[in-house]
């Protein structure tokens, strides 16, 4: 786990490649405190920035080459399944004349760069793992980079006039000197609309992210896109089978996918709220770990947010080294600025994972295991009830548009909220569709608030394009929402976060229910097994025994930190100064960015915390990044 940078120019000098990949690897050394590394030749420049997990050894620091020299490497992530890809590397390839590769080192990096040497782009098919790297052909001057299949680990680049640049965060390319940056204005209005932005675009001016299951090839000064996985399919293979054979897989899977993770070299634990997910991977991994698992829980004054009874019950059952971390608003309050200053694109959610990974760095835990992906596979939020009753009532579209447009009025007066807003723009649509009913479901304004808060923009673009690709089959609307959910906000809120949290603090964060296998296998499960009577029913009753009932029957609370009282008391003034700056931007309309503040001190229905935190965040990152607008 680390971070990589890039730099390919054939109009600077060595030495001027070298500085910028300098400056590069300078600005996320967080991310890699145990090596710092660069190397260029005439075209190209590589940097990395080390975080040891597997072969501790000086051997494994990077830039990594081959054994004839030939091609060199950088490498951010982790492949579980390297050491099969290695024996098989060892030998000869049937029915050509490739040998076998002699390997120097312990590491997964090796095995990477192995793997491609032999078996080129095709190797991406081979590998299961979180990853992101660059190879680079010193013969042919050509550079390959590819991302994994579910965007776990990030891939960021800028192509112009003075070359292409490319790195795990934004900020090494904001600040790599090669030009002066400015806000992507068109994508403002979807931030406002959703708390991020969805790939290939960031908020920054031509500043891309490679999409997940995709690889770039650099050749002859021409960059070329190339996907290689499409996670946006649904296999129906798994119909066939029962659904006690169904849970059954779902166990193997998940169980195969916790051992892969336990692969380490440096101590290592887990995050555990207390709820099915984390609870769930902390107790497959008491199964197959030889030492105590080290667990870690946030607690708060504020009893309503706060799981820690929970957790401290799956502590007890799997005997685990619980670490309970009490947070009160004046800690939270010191660490805020940290916090912010590591957000390396924005969102409304990163200080939350900021302030568990810190602390569980803190205990001397350099990996841990997250039950992050659980609800977005298993069907646990409540957007997969709603776009469930929604397709139950697909006659409502047979009803007269003047008609469907009244009875939404009429919810709107009688209970006054975002709810009733959203209910009434959806039976305002023409058509009320899938691609058109989930991107409203997901919002955090209704676009009548939005037109109020930002100039005229279309925030729903990007998630119909996703949603267009996304397949309809029959009995498969949850594994559409999974899909849905997988490709908008888990990869561009959740596992953004997570990566640019946890390696703000040198954490290394794996997630088992990510495995690509386990995910393809739930996917082509239909709904009837999935249905959200009770919560994550199929993930429930493929554990079997595991849990104890108290955790498997509890209501749902998500982890979340007490935003709301906080932002009224202790972070008032803070959040007032960042809301009136960023209304004076040309973008914004000032009188709704106040009125929205207003609002939300004076306790008007739907104005919570989650519409205001993301505003606040937004301005601090703009002025932090010095991003002209």
């Amino acid at each position: 786990m680390c971070g990589i940078n890039g730099f390919i120019s054939d109009q600077a000098s060595r030495e001027e490649k070298l500085n910028v990949i300098k400056k590069m690897n300078l600005c996320m050394a967080h991310r890699g405190p145990d090596n710092d590394g660069n190397w260029s030749d005439d075209l190209l420049a590589f940097g990395h920035r080390r975080l040891s997990i597997i072969d501790l050894s000086t051997e494994s620091n990077q830039p990594f080459f081959s054994n004839d020299q030939r091609y060199v490497i950088v490498y951010n992530g982790e492949l579980y399944n390297y050491r099969e890809l290695k024996l098989e590397l060892q030998r000869a390839a049937q029915g050509s004349q490739q040998l076998p590769y002699f390997f120097k080192s312990q590491s997964d990096t090796e095995v990477v760069l192995a793997a491609y040497i032999r078996w080129g782009a095709k190797c991406l098919d081979l590998f299961n793992g979180m990853y992101a790297f660059a190879i680079y052909d010193t013969h042919e001057k050509t550079c390959f980079i590819g991302r994994d299949r579910h965007g776990v680990k990030p891939l960021y680049y800028y192509y112009g006039d003075k070359g292409f640049l490319f790195s795990s965060e934004v900020r090494p390319i904001l600040h790599s000197g090669i030009k002066t940056f400015s806000l992507n204005r068109d994508k403002i209005a979807e931030y406002v609309m959703y708390q991020t932005v969805l790939a290939p675009h960031t908020l920054v001016k031509g500043i891309k992210m490679l999409l997940p299951g995709h690889y770039m090839t650099y050749a002859n000064g021409k960059v070329e896109t190339v996907a290689y996985y499409s996670n946006q399919t649904i296999s129906r293979e798994p119909e066939n089978l029962s659904y006690t054979e169904t849970c059954s897989k779902v166990n193997e899977l998940l169980s195969l996918s916790v051992q892969r993770r336990l692969v380490a070299d440096v101590p290592f634990g887990a995050f555990l709220s207390g709820g099915i997910d984390s609870s769930a991977v902390v107790g497959l991994m008491s199964k197959v770990s030889k030492e105590q698992i080290q667990t870690f829980n946030v607690s708060f004054d504020e009893s309503e947010f706060s799981e820690s009874q929970y957790a401290r019950l799956i502590s007890k059952k799997f005997n685990t080294k619980h670490h309970e971390i009490k947070l009160r608003p004046d800690d939270f309050l010191k660490s805020l600025p940290e916090a912010l200053h590591a957000m390396d694109h924005p969102s409304g959610d990163g200080p939350n994972t900021y302030i568990v990974s810190k602390a569980t760095k803190s205990a001397g835990i350099t990996m841990a295991l997250s039950g992050i992906g659980g609800d977005e596979l298993f069907a646990g939020y409540d957007v997969f009830k709603r776009m469930h009753e929604l397709n139950k009532k697909s006659w409502v579209n047979h009803l007269p548009l003047f008609a469907r447009k009244t009875a939404g009025w009429v919810m709107e007066k009688r209970n006054p909220g975002v709810g009733a807003s959203k209910k009434r723009e959806l039976l305002a649509q023409d058509q009320i569709q899938f691609n058109t009913a989930y991107p409203l479901n997901r919002s955090v304004f209704t676009l009548k608030q939005l037109n109020s808060l930002v100039r005229p923009a279309s925030p729903f673009q990007s998630h119909q394009e996703i949603l267009s690709r996304i397949p309809q089959l029959e009995d498969h609307l949850l594994s559409a929402v999974s899909l849905a959910e997988i490709n908008t906000y888990l990869q561009n809120t959740l596992l953004r976060d997570t990566d640019q949290m946890s390696m703000a603090v040198a954490l290394e964060v794996r997630e088992p229910f990510l495995d690509y296998k386990l995910i393809e296998f739930v996917l082509g499960v239909k709904d009837s097994f999935k249905y959200p009577h009770s919560p994550k029913k199929l993930l429930t009753d493929s554990l079997g025994d595991l849990l104890p009932r108290e955790i498997m029957d509890r209501p749902k609370m998500g982890f979340t930190l007490p935003w709301q009282v906080w932002l009224k008391n202790e972070l008032k003034s803070m959040c007032e100064s960042n809301l009136m700056e960023l209304s004076t931007l040309d973008v914004f309309i000032k009188d709704g960015i106040q009125s929205l503040w207003k609002g939300f001190l004076a306790n008007e229905p739907g104005i919570t915390w989650s519409r205001v935190w993301h505003l606040v965040v937004l301005n601090h990152w703009i002025k932090e990044n010095n991003l002209s607008v």
